[in-house]
């Protein structure tokens, strides 16, 4: 690690020391951010329906982040020293489009690392490309997500990586569901994922804060065990 990352790590550490002072865990501290503005929204009593047809307790949108100045730093301070701790040989830093482009590009200007984003599928015109950016052939990429839920749209991203030549050292999120079904698809992929916070946190934070009452903590957790057979009906009976 160059003169340059080792300056750098020391700020990131530093600014990450100053939120653990808060006295609150980094994971429970961004999951009470995340639910004040409203980036996660809980809903147990009125599930929301997904584009997969399954019925859901809690909708996700992180790319409401960027439009709170600070809580887009903190992210990024914290993506940038997941990298630095856990993926520090890393080349190339790839986003994958579209909600991880903007936080992606951010972690990349931090490290000084060449950025490229990744598509869930080629354009359809022109050179019909998967991955907008050069990856050469060997480099080490790092992989940023803003959202993993079952794990395979964020792992074709990393098999496009890979099919681009480039060596996928790693992933880091914003934020993960936490289904086992993802845990396992990570796993056979041999890829490493590295996330702020997460729905177990998102449920303490929620509860501490009022957002939701403990009696429903219940129905959150069996529908992280199983979304896709969810039925909240069953649940509030």
């Amino acid at each position: 690690m160059g003169k340059f990352f080792v300056i750098l790590h020391n700020v990131i550490s530093n600014l990450s020391i100053q939120n653990i002072t808060l006295m609150k865990k980094l994971d429970l501290l961004l999951a009470e951010k995340l639910l004040k503005i409203s980036a996660i929204k809980l809903q147990p009593d009125n599930p929301f329906t997904w584009a997969s047809g399954w019925n859901s307790p809690i909708y996700t949108d992180n790319r409401k982040t960027l439009s709170y100045p600070e809580l887009r730093n903190f992210i990024k301070v914290e993506l940038s020293r997941l990298i630095l701790e856990n993926f520090g040989d890393a080349e190339v830093v790839a986003g994958v489009a579209t909600g991880a482009i903007a936080q992606g590009a951010l972690v990349a200007d931090t490290l000084g690392l060449p950025f490229v984003y990744i598509r869930s599928t080629p354009k359809d015109h022109g050179l019909e490309n998967l991955i907008e950016g050069n990856i050469k052939p060997g480099q080490k990429v790092v992989i940023v997500e803003d959202l993993v839920s079952t794990g395979k749209s964020s792992l074709k991203a990393a098999q496009a990586v890979a099919d681009a030549g480039g060596e996928v050292v790693g992933m880091v999120a914003i934020f993960t569901y936490e289904f086992p079904i993802a845990t396992k698809a990570f796993e056979k992929a041999g890829v490493k994922l590295l996330t702020i916070s997460n729905y177990s946190s998102m449920i303490k934070a929620a509860i501490a804060t009022n957002y939701i009452k403990e009696s429903d903590e219940k129905a959150l957790q069996k529908w992280r065990e199983d979304p896709a057979h969810w039925t909240p009906d069953l649940d509030f009976e």
